[in-house]
Protein backbone atom coordinates (compact mmCIF):
# COMPACT_ATOMS: atom_id res chain seq x y z
CA UNK A 1 0.00 0.00 0.00
CA UNK A 2 1.32 3.40 -0.67
CA UNK A 3 0.83 5.56 1.76
CA UNK A 4 0.99 9.95 1.97
CA UNK A 5 0.98 11.96 4.89
CA UNK A 6 1.12 15.48 5.38
CA UNK A 7 0.88 17.72 8.51
CA UNK A 8 0.95 21.18 9.88
CA UNK A 9 3.43 23.10 12.95
CA UNK A 10 1.02 21.49 15.32
CA UNK A 11 1.50 17.88 14.46
CA UNK A 12 5.12 17.22 13.54
CA UNK A 13 4.97 15.20 17.12
CA UNK A 14 2.04 13.52 16.18
CA UNK A 15 3.34 13.00 12.85
CA UNK A 16 6.89 11.38 13.73
CA UNK A 17 5.03 9.26 16.17
CA UNK A 18 2.77 7.81 13.58
CA UNK A 19 5.35 7.29 10.95
CA UNK A 20 7.09 5.42 13.66
CA UNK A 21 4.20 3.10 14.44
CA UNK A 22 3.56 2.85 10.30
CA UNK A 23 7.24 1.48 10.17
CA UNK A 24 6.34 -1.50 12.27
CA UNK A 25 3.77 -2.80 9.81
CA UNK A 26 4.38 -5.02 6.77
CA UNK A 27 3.40 -3.65 3.10
CA UNK A 28 3.26 -0.07 3.53
CA UNK A 29 5.58 2.68 1.91
CA UNK A 30 4.88 5.86 3.21
CA UNK A 31 5.84 9.56 1.32
CA UNK A 32 6.15 12.20 3.94
CA UNK A 33 5.07 15.28 1.67
CA UNK A 34 6.08 17.45 4.71
CA UNK A 35 4.98 20.61 6.21
CA UNK A 36 3.65 23.83 4.82
CA UNK A 37 3.96 27.01 6.59
CA UNK A 38 1.10 27.80 4.33
CA UNK A 39 -2.35 26.07 6.45
CA UNK A 40 -3.80 24.37 5.44
CA UNK A 41 -1.88 23.95 2.01
CA UNK A 42 -0.34 21.04 3.05
CA UNK A 43 -3.44 19.20 2.74
CA UNK A 44 -3.80 19.62 -1.65
CA UNK A 45 -0.15 17.44 -2.39
CA UNK A 46 -1.63 14.41 -0.14
CA UNK A 47 -4.65 14.61 -1.46
CA UNK A 48 -3.50 15.56 -5.22
CA UNK A 49 -1.16 12.34 -5.12
CA UNK A 50 -4.15 10.69 -4.48
CA UNK A 51 -6.57 12.22 -6.92
CA UNK A 52 -3.78 11.13 -9.43
CA UNK A 53 -3.60 7.71 -8.36
CA UNK A 54 0.23 7.85 -7.28
CA UNK A 55 -0.86 6.96 -3.44
CA UNK A 56 -3.98 4.87 -2.27
CA UNK A 57 -4.76 6.42 0.95
CA UNK A 58 -3.24 9.63 2.68
CA UNK A 59 -3.23 10.70 6.42
CA UNK A 60 -3.48 14.70 7.18
CA UNK A 61 -2.60 16.09 10.50
CA UNK A 62 -3.79 19.41 11.89
CA UNK A 63 -4.46 20.74 14.98
CA UNK A 64 -8.48 19.27 15.03
CA UNK A 65 -8.28 17.54 11.43
CA UNK A 66 -10.79 19.91 10.32
CA UNK A 67 -9.19 22.54 8.24
CA UNK A 68 -7.05 19.46 6.55
CA UNK A 69 -10.21 17.55 5.86
CA UNK A 70 -11.76 20.34 4.39
CA UNK A 71 -9.11 21.40 2.13
CA UNK A 72 -8.56 18.00 1.11
CA UNK A 73 -11.95 17.41 0.12
CA UNK A 74 -11.62 20.28 -2.29
CA UNK A 75 -9.65 18.17 -4.32
CA UNK A 76 -11.81 16.26 -7.40
CA UNK A 77 -12.65 12.42 -6.47
CA UNK A 78 -11.25 12.82 -2.70
CA UNK A 79 -12.94 11.83 0.07
CA UNK A 80 -11.03 13.20 3.33
CA UNK A 81 -12.69 12.99 7.19
CA UNK A 82 -12.09 14.57 10.50
CA UNK A 83 -11.91 11.32 12.69
CA UNK A 84 -11.19 10.94 16.61
CA UNK A 85 -12.00 7.43 17.47
CA UNK A 86 -11.07 4.46 15.84
CA UNK A 87 -14.90 3.06 14.99
CA UNK A 88 -15.54 6.36 12.31
CA UNK A 89 -12.39 5.94 11.30
CA UNK A 90 -12.82 2.26 9.80
CA UNK A 91 -16.63 2.99 8.64
CA UNK A 92 -16.12 5.67 6.65
CA UNK A 93 -13.11 3.39 4.82
CA UNK A 94 -16.16 0.95 3.99
CA UNK A 95 -19.48 2.96 3.43
CA UNK A 96 -17.80 6.05 2.16
CA UNK A 97 -14.69 4.57 0.37
CA UNK A 98 -13.10 7.76 2.14
CA UNK A 99 -9.13 8.24 0.71
CA UNK A 100 -7.78 10.47 3.71
CA UNK A 101 -7.97 10.19 7.25
CA UNK A 102 -7.06 13.67 9.26
CA UNK A 103 -6.47 13.65 12.64
CA UNK A 104 -6.18 16.52 15.33
CA UNK A 105 -3.42 16.62 17.01
CA UNK A 106 -4.72 18.92 19.82
CA UNK A 107 -7.59 16.80 20.12
CA UNK A 108 -6.14 13.04 20.42
CA UNK A 109 -3.51 11.47 21.79
CA UNK A 110 -0.54 9.83 20.29
CA UNK A 111 -1.92 5.93 21.38
CA UNK A 112 -5.66 7.06 20.18
CA UNK A 113 -3.99 8.45 16.57
CA UNK A 114 -2.36 5.14 16.39
CA UNK A 115 -5.50 3.10 16.54
CA UNK A 116 -7.40 5.29 14.25
CA UNK A 117 -4.49 4.86 11.68
CA UNK A 118 -4.67 0.97 12.54
CA UNK A 119 -9.20 1.41 11.83
CA UNK A 120 -8.85 3.60 8.39
CA UNK A 121 -6.02 1.15 7.25
CA UNK A 122 -7.41 -2.34 8.08
CA UNK A 123 -10.52 -1.37 6.72
CA UNK A 124 -11.65 -1.97 3.30
CA UNK A 125 -14.62 -0.62 1.41
CA UNK A 126 -17.58 -2.98 1.14
CA UNK A 127 -19.24 -1.95 -2.55
CA UNK A 128 -22.69 -3.05 -2.34
CA UNK A 129 -25.35 -0.43 -0.80
CA UNK A 130 -22.20 1.87 0.25
CA UNK A 131 -21.35 2.24 -3.64
CA UNK A 132 -24.53 4.33 -4.47
CA UNK A 133 -23.94 6.36 -1.66
CA UNK A 134 -20.50 7.39 -3.06
CA UNK A 135 -22.13 7.68 -6.66
CA UNK A 136 -23.92 10.40 -4.93
CA UNK A 137 -21.28 11.82 -3.64
CA UNK A 138 -19.71 12.19 -7.46
CA UNK A 139 -22.67 13.30 -8.79
CA UNK A 140 -22.45 16.32 -5.76
CA UNK A 141 -19.17 16.98 -6.68
CA UNK A 142 -19.79 16.75 -10.60
CA UNK A 143 -23.08 18.51 -9.85
CA UNK A 144 -25.25 16.49 -11.65
CA UNK A 145 -27.34 15.57 -8.73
Amino acid sequence: MKLAIGYDHTSSQLKDAILEHLSTREGITVTDFGYSPEYPAGALPVAKSIAAGEHELGILLCGTGAGMSIAANKVRGVRAVACSEPFTAKLTREHNDTHIICIGARVVGTELAKMIVDAFLDATFEGGRHARRVETFMKFEEGTN
